[in-house]
């Protein structure tokens, strides 16, 4: 494994290339598997929110999660229920499907869904800004915190270069728009998908 600097613009590496949706569906994506640790009980969504917790919560029967601290990066909330959390996809389980995705094997889409390897991959966030992203890209969703912005471009474009993942055109100008402006100075480091 190595880790790589792409700079001084967030899609270098970064192929471009039209999307289809063609035959998408979200079950295309076995997610929320069992997690790094299948003896623990929890699925990967609880162990991304055990990962995250700025103040780990207390975990009960079947892995169920009460309590603890939370800092949703994407609108700067602290959050205390992990009810009111989603675990978001940085690059969208269907913006993945139209950008390489679709011609990959099952396992290698599970694998994907349920990345734990990066820590940009899976991102615990308020489910109100997840669900506003949905399965949009840069050039038509941003974090609504100012501060997230260039953090939120450099973990766009590491899962994409992680995981081989091409972008259309519109999103390779936005990403360019921000190398180029307010997050020059943000590098980009990722290490390749098995």
């Amino acid at each position: 494994m190595w880790d790589r600097a792409a700079e001084p613009s967030f899609s270098r590496g970064v192929p471009a290339r039209g999307e289809s949706r063609a035959s998408y569906t979200r079950n295309e994506f076995k997610h929320w598997s069992s997690g790094l640790d299948p003896a623990d009980g929890c699925n990967t969504r609880a162990e991304v929110l055990l990962a995250e917790a700025s103040e780990a919560p207390t975990v009960s029967a079947g892995c169920k999660l009460t309590d603890g601290e939370w800092l949703s990066y994407y609108d700067e909330q602290e959050v205390s229920d992990p009810a009111k959390l989603d675990i978001d996809h940085m690059v969208p389980l269907a913006e993945a499907w139209d950008s390489g995705a679709s011609a990959w094997s099952a396992a290698r889409r599970e694998a994907y869904a349920n990345d734990q390897d990066a820590a940009a991959s899976l991102v615990a966030v308020t489910a109100r800004t997840n669900r506003q992203k949905a399965d949009q890209d840069p050039s038509t969703w941003m974090p609504p915190a100012p501060t997230a912005t260039c953090r939120y471009l450099a973990e766009w474009t590491a899962t994409k270069l992680r995981w081989g993942l091409s972008a259309d055109q519109s999103e390779i100008d936005t990403l360019n728009v921000y190398a180029g402006g307010p997050c020059q100075m943000t590098v980009v480091h990722y290490t390749p998908a098995p």
